[in-house]
C-alpha cells in the first residue's frame, strides 16, 4: 500500500512531516510517496534511518500555504505538493493521501479532483476526542458550517461506517449535539435533524446529547454542524492544555509538592498521553471518493505517524466503498431537497 504525503504541509515544515511519515511507514508497513521540494525532503531523509522503508519522492514547484484562499489556490497551484498528492490518489499511484496543510484546500482539492461519493451531498471531517469512556467520534469538525438536516443524517451514516470498520466499534451509538437532552430542544437544524435521525434505519440513535457528553463518552458518535463541531474541538484542545499545564504548575510550586509529583509522575504522563492530540493523528475527510486524511497544522512527528495509521486503516477497509454502500441503503439520506 502506498500513502501519498504532502511533505510541505504543516506549521513545522518537511522535516517534521517526513520524519513522522517514515516512522509511520515502518510501523504500519506501507510505502511512501512524498510530494514537495526534493532538496528539502532529501536533506531530511539523509538524517533519518530509512532502512527497510520504501520511499519515492515527487519534486513539486509550488506550495499552498495556510494563508492561501483554498478554492483559488487549488486551481492556481496545480504543481503544489498538496494537489500532486491528491492527484496520486486519483491516478491510482497511491491508496490514500495525507496533509497537515491548509484544511480548506484539502477539501477543495479533493472535491475538485476526486469528487464526492454517490449519495453524499457534503463531506465531513470526523475525528475522535478523549472521553472518560474510551473515545467519542465527532463530525463535522469544520467542513460544512451551514448544513441541511439531511446532511446530518449522512454524517451519522458515514460516522457509523468509519467507527465500525476503522475504529472497531461494531454497533456504535449516535447522539445529536444540542443545548438539551429533550427532543424539543435545539435550533431549526437540530429539531429537523432529530426527526430524520429518529426514523433512520440501522443506527442506534440515542437522541440529543450536550457538549459535556462528548468528554463523558455518553455515546460513540456525536453529530453536529461544522461550525459547532470546530468550536467544540478547539475548546477541548484548550481545556486539555489548561488542565495539563495547571497540574504541572501546581505540582512544582514547592519542594514538598515536587516530591509528591515524583510519585504521581506515571499517572500524570498517562493523563497527558490521553489528552494529547498527537495520539489521535489525523481526521478523515468522509464523503470524498477517495481516502484523504487531514492532520493538525501544528502536528509533530508522532501526530503524522499516527495520521499515517489512520490513512492505512481507512484504505485497508475500503472506507469510501463501504460508505457508498451504507448511504445507498438509507432512503432518509438520499434526497437533500426533499428534507431541506
Amino acid at each position: 500500500m502506498v500513502i501519498a504525503v504532502d511533505a510541505m504541509g504543516g506549521d513545522h515544515g518537511p522535516e517534521v512531516v517526513v520524519s513522522g511519515a517514515v516512522s509511520g511507514a515502518r510501523r504500519f508497513g506501507v510505502s511512501l510517496l512524498l510530494h514537495g521540494d526534493e532538496s528539502l525532503i532529501g536533506a531530511t531523509l539523509e538524517r533519518l534511518d530509512t532502512q527497510g522503508v520504501d520511499i519515492d519522492v515527487v519534486d513539486t514547484s509550488e506550495i499552498i500555504t495556510m494563508d492561501d484562499h483554498p478554492a483559488q489556490a487549488v486551481r492556481r497551484k496545480p504543481d503544489s505538493s498538496l494537489m500532486r498528492a491528491i492527484q496520486a490518489v486519483k491516478d491510482g499511484d497511491a491508496s490514500a493521501m495525507l496533509s497537515a496543510g491548509n484544511s480548506g484546500a484539502v477539501m477543495a482539492g479533493t472535491l475538485m479532483s476526486l469528487g464526492r461519493i454517490k449519495g453524499v451531498d457534503r463531506p465531513a471531517i470526523g475525528s475522535y476526542m478523549p472521553a472518560l469512556k474510551g473515545k467519542t467520534l465527532v463530525l463535522d469538525l469544520g467542513a460544512v458550517t451551514d448544513p441541511k438536516p439531511v446532511h446530518l443524517v449522512q454524517f451519522a451514516l458515514m460516522g457509523q461506517t468509519y467507527a465500525r470498520y476503522v475504529l472497531n466499534v461494531p454497533e456504535p451509538t449516535i447522539g445529536l449535539l444540542s443545548n438539551g437532552e429533550e427532543p424539543g430542544k435545539g435550533n431549526q437544524l437540530t429539531l429537523a435533524a432529530h426527526k430524520l435521525l429518529a426514523s433512520t434505519h440501522g443506527i442506534d440513535f440515542r437522541g440529543n446529547v450536550e457538549g459535556r457528553d462528548i468528554a463523558l463518552g455518553v455515546v460513540d458518535i456525536v453529530v453536529t454542524d461544522g461550525f459547532t463541531g470546530n468550536v467544540a474541538l478547539k475548546t477541548a484542545e484548550g481545556t486539555a492544555a489548561l488542565l495539563t499545564e495547571s497540574l504541572k504548575e501546581l505540582l512544582t510550586a514547592s519542594p514538598l509538592r515536587k516530591l509528591a509529583a515524583l510519585a504521581l509522575r506515571p499517572a500524570f504522563q498517562e493523563l497527558r498521553r490521553r489528552l494529547d492530540y498527537a495520539e489521535i493523528g489525523g481526521a478523515p475527510l468522509l464523503g470524498i471518493d477517495g481516502t484523504a486524511i487531514i492532520a493538525h497544522g501544528r502536528s509533530n512527528a508522532l501526530a503524522i505517524e499516527n495520521a499515517l495509521g489512520v490513512a492505512a486503516r481507512s484504505s485497508e477497509q475500503r472506507l469510501p466503498s463501504r460508505i457508498a454502500e451504507r448511504i445507498a441503503q438509507e432512503p432518509e439520506a438520499r434526497d437533500a431537497d426533499e428534507h431541506s
